[in-house]
């Protein structure tokens, strides 16, 4: 894989910067491309210049609206420095094959402080210091916190506190081991709760998460923390359920609107004497900056050299070690795709005439449970050949929706059988289609066949090694010329002829004799003598070339391939 970042500074990636970011993490990316620091810009001003830059960096101010990103042709990827990305238009960016990063572990510490400040203030009135000391003071131990989430789980427990908790994405394991108890559902968690603290991004599932039906299960008297993100409350809601004195108190750093409109009802809250309001202090100091800053920036750094994003909100996570015995195979397995284009289709049918493929790994990679970059990287060379395909960059973000659009179909079959092949690790790539609908031959019309190529690696290095009935072995890069012919004297030297009046030079050349009982036989019986030609030349080759081979020189077919 191409690496955007390059030694030439004229050639560098772009990265645009329109807020404040800490310098620390600027500076790594300083040393390799060209950051442009850009504050205050409007949202004409971003739409106008977007298209000139590869990585794009914000915080919670600047909105990357679906137009930005359509309009961002070399965009790679959009990095929110912080948790949220409530102001990324995710699905747009997926539609448009650009990863989305976060940085969810830079500000936790923060965070939580925070969340256990506010606590401890609200259950000690601490705000109204001329009345520390009332009656309705609470001492907190024994107290029961309930978290959407486990951040803040250990500096609760360290309070003397019983945590509960309910997190999807929690392990029971992980929850034991800082001594919280999970619990099923909101509504099993709501009516024992103290103190119900948030700790969600803002998505379509956890908008309003907290509204009327769920206050009024939380028992009389308790408290509600919202440190998370505005909007994951139910702000009306809560306004109506502490002047009903149903909640007693409820402390909050993060609002729906930001800055409150005057007469909203984050204004109100902030207004309310039974709230504490702070200004989104969460994530504000000064490490948590620099950690968030610097976690996002070495992202963009790994993203645009061409690793896989470790923190992608919309992208499915891929281990640094499973990426890296994997890598080889995916450069493999888009040549595969490309090659099936380029051979097998046509100008008015350029997927051949069909679109499910069998992808079948063989020996070790059989043993690889997540394979989602070897399915992208099918779905993407399968495509980039295609002239309706120019521009579309297709990656592990969108090429399950390229391939849902395209209506390509992809079986992937893990083979733990003895192999009949040499190889460590072997991948095929099938599909059946109507044979000779498209190509000259000696095979009937209309006769079903498998379209088949396999390859393996060797030291890294992609090698196809089937192609059809043909056993062969070629670097699959560079302009190729594949030709079907019949295995008779004198056809290497007319193909030669031929490309040498073109002005065509040969590299290489790989004859494959068709495999051992895999030839065809005419309707007598009589079998014939067939192989494939692949030729690597030194330029492009005008179809009218592969067409001259077929009609002077003999060939049954002919195609240009060119990786």
């Amino acid at each position: 894989m191409a690496s955007a970042i390059r030694n030439d500074s004229t050639l560098r990636a772009k990265v645009l910067v329109p807020e404040k970011l800490s310098p620390d993490g600027l500076s790594l990316l300083k040393t390799s491309l060209d950051v442009d620091e850009r504050k205050g810009l409007s949202a004409d001003e971003l739409l106008s210049i977007i298209p000139d830059y590869e990585a794009l960096l914000v915080r919670s101010e600047t909105k990357v609206t679906a137009a930005v990103l359509q309009a961002a042709k070399k965009l790679k990827v959009v990095a929110r420095a912080g948790v949220g990305v409530d102001n990324i238009d995710v699905e747009a960016a997926t539609k448009n094959g650009i990863v989305v990063v976060n940085s969810p572990s830079g500000n936790i510490g923060a965070a939580a402080e925070h969340t256990i400040a506010l606590l401890m203030s609200m259950a000690r009135n601490i705000p109204d210091a001329s009345s520390s000391l009332k009656s309705n003071s609470q001492i907190f131990a024994n107290s029961t916190v309930h978290l959407v989430g486990l951040i803040v789980a250990r500096l609760a427990k360290g309070l003397g506190m019983k945590i509960n908790a309910v997190d999807p994405y929690a392990s029971s394991a992980v929850a034991a081991s800082a001594s919280v108890t999970l619990m099923p559902s909101l509504s099993v968690l709501l009516p024992t709760a103290d103190f119900l603290t948030i700790h969600t991004p803002l998505i379509a599932s956890t908008k309003g998460m907290i509204s009327t039906a769920e206050l009024a299960q939380m028992k009389s008297g308790s408290r509600i923390l919202n440190v998370a993100r505005g909007g994951t409350v139910d702000e009306p809601a809560l306004l109506a359920a502490l002047e009903s004195g149903h909640i007693a108190g409820a402390a909050v750093d993060v609002f729906a609107t930001e800055p409150p409109s005057p007469d909203s009802a984050s204004a109100k809250l902030i207004a309310h004497p039974r709230v504490i309001p702070t200004p989104h202090l969460g994530a504000s100091t000064v490490e948590a900056q620099e950690n968030v800053s610097i976690d996002v920036c070495e992202q963009v750094l790994q993203i645009l050299g061409g690793a896989l994003p470790r923190s992608a909100v919309n992208a499915p996570l891929i281990l640094p070690e499973e990426y890296k015995k994997l890598q080889p195979f995916v450069r493999l397995v888009e040549k595969l795709g490309s090659i099936y284009t380029q051979h097998y289709g046509s100008a008015e049918n350029p997927l051949s005439n069909r679109s499910t493929f069998d992808l079948i790994y063989e020996g070790e990679i059989s043993g690889m449970n997540n394979t989602k970059p070897l399915f992208a990287a099918l779905i993407k060379g399968l495509t980039s050949p295609i002239s309706n395909s120019a521009g579309l960059n297709v990656n592990i973000v969108n090429a399950e929706l390229v391939a849902r659009e395209r209506g390509i179909i992809v079986n992937e079959k893990h083979s733990r059988d003895n192999p009949s092949h040499s190889y460590s690790s072997l991948i095929t790539l099938v599909a059946t289609a109507a044979k000779n609908t498209a190509k000259e031959g000696p095979e009937p019309q209309g006769h079903e066949y498998d379209q088949i190529i396999s390859g393996t690696c060797s030291e890294s290095q992609p090698l196809i090694s089937r192609l059809d009935r043909f056993a062969t072995s070629f670097v699959p890069e560079g302009t190729l010329l594949i030709c079907h012919n019949f295995d008779s004297p004198g056809k290497i030297g007319v193909v030669g002829s031929i490309l040498g009046k073109e002005g065509v030079n040969i590299n290489f050349m790989s004859v494959a004799p068709v495999s051992k009982g895999k030839q065809q036989r005419t309707n007598e019986g009589q079998v014939y003598d067939e192989a494939l030609m692949i030729l690597g030349v030194d330029k492009a080759v005008d179809e009218s070339v592969a067409k001259a081979l077929v009609h002077e020189g003999g060939v049954l077919s002919a195609s240009v391939v060119s990786l």
